[in-house]
This record gives structure tokens, sequence and C-alpha cells, in this order.
């Protein structure tokens, strides 16, 4: 259950963002939308802040407790990058791979860390980190070759340090009664940004034999938010249609 419960969603405007904010307003949660690319307009309330902004980070956190006085739930899903993110491992300039470092595990780190300070306060609350697969397992190269295309690799290196960032916060937490948990989502249909030859190959290998949907990831996190995950804590949620099981 997370009805009434007060919800800040960062990434609010990505595939799984807008899928994970109508499934959390449709469980009666009051949702604070944050995304430097807002452009939905939900009735609740909506942040254009940059989640690698110290201040603005800052003045979320501090609008939140002075209109609703708590902070019950946080799910980072922004996914901030470089322009040059699609550079090949031989490619990549060490100032991009500090910056993508920066952005997305750092920002990660800024946000639990006020966030917390509150639930801490409230002794409760419960945190939700995105990670992937790729965080999990090592990468299929293969599902790129035909088009040329490859995977980045600051991004395992940031989503597998979320992934155990996630344990570590369970643990020093679970104390004040703060639960602390990852959602590692397999590869996610965009049919806009993906390569036929990609979603081929990726189907071909899948168990599911397909790619998975938005709407199937965003349940995954209300759940881990809600009361029925009351027990669950440095848990990483693994939603790939079998992708880690072969």
């Amino acid at each position: 259950m997370v009805e009434n419960k007060i919800i800040i969603l960062t990434g609010a405007t990505g595939l799984i963002g807008k899928e994970t904010y109508n499934h959390l307003l449709s469980h009666g949660a009051i949702v604070i939308s944050v995304d430097i690319n807002l452009r939905h307009a939900p009735k609740d309330m909506t942040y254009n802040y940059d989640v690698t902004n110290k201040k603005d980070i800052d003045s979320l956190i501090k609008d939140v407790i002075e209109i609703y006085g708590r902070i019950d739930g946080l799910v980072n899903l922004a996914y901030p990058r470089t322009k040059d993110w699609g550079n090949k491992f031989e490619d990549i300039p060490l100032d991009s791979w500090r910056k993508n470092v920066e952005m997305q595990l750092n920002s990660v780190f800024y946000i639990c860390q006020q966030v917390l300070e509150i639930m801490k306060k409230q002794s409760y609350g419960s945190i939700v980190n995105i990670a992937s697969v790729y965080g999990v397992v090592g990468n299929d190269f293969t599902i790129y070759e035909e088009y040329g295309g490859t995977s980045p690799a600051a991004y395992s290196a940031v989503k597998g340090g979320i992934i155990n960032f996630t344990r570590y916060l369970a643990s020093y937490y679970g104390k004040y009664s703060i639960r602390v948990n990852c959602v590692s989502p397999g590869g996610i249909l965009d049919e806009k940004n993906q390569h036929p030859s990609f979603i081929k190959k990726y189907s071909e290998k899948s168990p599911l034999k397909r790619l998975g949907n938005p709407e199937e990831i965003a349940p995954a996190i209300t759940f881990l938010l809600s009361d029925e995950a009351s027990f669950i804590t440095g848990h990483n949620l693994v939603v790939d249609g079998g992708w880690t099981a072969i």
C-alpha cells in the first residue's frame, strides 16, 4: 500500500519514470515529480530540477518538508549523461568518465544522504534505487555488433556501484526502520531510439523472447515502496524477462 505516501520521483519524464508516476498515482500516492525535462503537468508537485545540482536537491527537499512535513519514499530514476555517452571504451575521454560518474552515482549519493536524514528523524521510510542487469552481469556485446553500437562502460560501473551502495544504506539505516532496495530492469523497448538489429538480437537471447515494457517495471518499484514489502531491504529486484537467468 502506498496510499497517501509522499514519494519523490526523479527522472519523472523518462520511459520508466512516466509509467512509475502513473502507477504510484493510481495506487493513491502523492508524487513529487522531479526532472530536468519536466514536460507533463501532473496534479501533484512538479519540479523542473537538475538532480546533479546540489542547490536544486536542497531546495526540493526543503519545499517538500515545508508543504508535507515528511518524505515517505524516494525513487532514483534520473539518468543524466554526457553527449558522448555512446562512445566505445577505447574512445572514452577520462573527463567524460569522471563526469558521468559524478552526474549519476554521486547525485544518487547526495539525494539519498539528504532524504535519509529526514527519514532517520521520522524513524521510517523507503528508498528505491534504479540499477540495471548490466550492474549484475557482464555485457553481451554481440547484440550491438551488426550496427556498430556498444554499451557505455560507465553504465556498468555506475549501476554496479548503485546496487552495492543500496546494500550499504540498507545495512546502515535498518535500525531506523528505513528500507533501501534496488530494481534492476533488463532491456526496455524504445523503438524510436533502438536499432532494429538490437531489438531482434536482444529478443532472441531473452528467455521471454522480447524486451520489457516500461509499465512492467513500475509495479516492482511501487511494491518495494509499499507496506507489502515491509520486511524487504537491501534487495536487488531484477525485472529482466530472464536475461540474467541464462
